[in-house]
């Protein structure tokens, strides 16, 4: 039988079928598709999680400003608050903020990092892995199996809407990312199919009409500091979902709702840096300058 599925409600049928979760379906599917040894398809995302670990890691460290002055140091500030003194919710809310800031001051410094599904939002789906590895137990082939959760999640949103932020604003990037991240919390900690697509949901419908309003153009201000947030935001997800609160509308309405408004969205609110935080008078002091004017003037002769 296929495991091809590109709506959520076909993925559950398959897990309902094959008594399997989302991310061993998700995984077959891989299989199938690519024509790949099972083996060699968990080993490769194994490595992407040793990837994505070594940037939270690097991002950690960094002290210095990145190239435009926007970003860089913060994510060594929040962890180091996160073991001090009574932090605010305790040491592993700090720790998850500091992890999403990290890859994302990595990717700020030129450092690899693994997009997740986008460069802009690569930092929720390993701060929320990396949170659970250190607060649960989840060890590294744990962890690359919940990727592959993440990674169905992440195909029915590409199969039905987009994750570009020129296209559908910063609900497609972000949205998506923390969508995919407490689907793959739920899996991991032992929730059903239904619960693991529950979270999805919830936490992609409370990231609908998010925009993209990148100062100067760059993927640092507001997206440092959403990736922190939004790995917090997955974790709440996570929990409504595990408790069995009630998901009203189900995951593939959610993406087409965020389908639709990102086509709504106006184009200045979509990566163009024509609009929100990019235009205010702190956003306009980072604008690069425009083409004309970066040109060496010619001296008389």
């Amino acid at each position: 039988m296929s495991f091809h599925f590109t709506k959520a409600h076909e993925l559950l049928a398959l897990c309902d079928t094959h008594g399997l979760g989302v991310s061993a379906v998700t995984l077959r599917r891989e299989v199938e598709e690519t024509g790949t040894e099972e083996a060699v398809v968990l080993d490769r995302m194994l490595r992407y999680f040793v990837l994505m670990r070594e940037s939270v890691k690097k991002g950690l460290e960094i002290k210095g400003l990145s190239p435009s002055g926007l970003s860089g140091g913060d994510a060594g500030k929040l962890y180091a608050y996160s073991q001090g003194e009574a932090p605010l919710f305790g040491s592993q809310f700090a720790k998850t903020i500091a992890y999403g800031f990290a890859v994302l001051e990595t990717n700020a410094a030129f450092g690899r990092i693994v997009a997740t599904p986008t460069a802009g939002s690569a930092g929720i789906v390993p701060a929320c892995l990396l949170s659970l590895s250190e607060t649960h137990g989840l060890d590294d082939e744990a962890a690359a199996r919940a990727l592959f959760t993440a990674a169905g999640i992440g195909h029915i949103i590409g199969a039905n809407a987009c994750f570009s932020g020129a296209q559908g604003g910063c609900q497609a990037e972000v949205g998506s990312a923390s969508s995919m991240a407490a689907a793959a919390i739920v899996e991991a900690v032992g929730g059903t199919p239904e619960q693991t697509v529950n979270a999805a949901a919830f936490a992609l419908m409370n990231t609908l009409g998010l925009v993209c309003d990148p100062i100067g153009g760059y993927v640092e201000v507001p997206c440092v500091s959403r990736n922190g947030m939004y790995a917090v935001h997955s974790f709440l997800a996570a929990t409504m979902a595990l408790a069995n609160a009630r998901c009203v509308v189900p995951f593939d309405d959610v993406v087409i709702a965020m389908r639709d408004i990102g086509r709504r969205m106006p184009r200045a609110l979509k990566e163009t840096a024509e609009g929100g935080l990019a235009v205010t008078p702190t956003g306009l002091r980072f604008a690069p300058a425009p083409a004309a004017a970066r040109k060496p003037k010619q001296h008389e002769s």
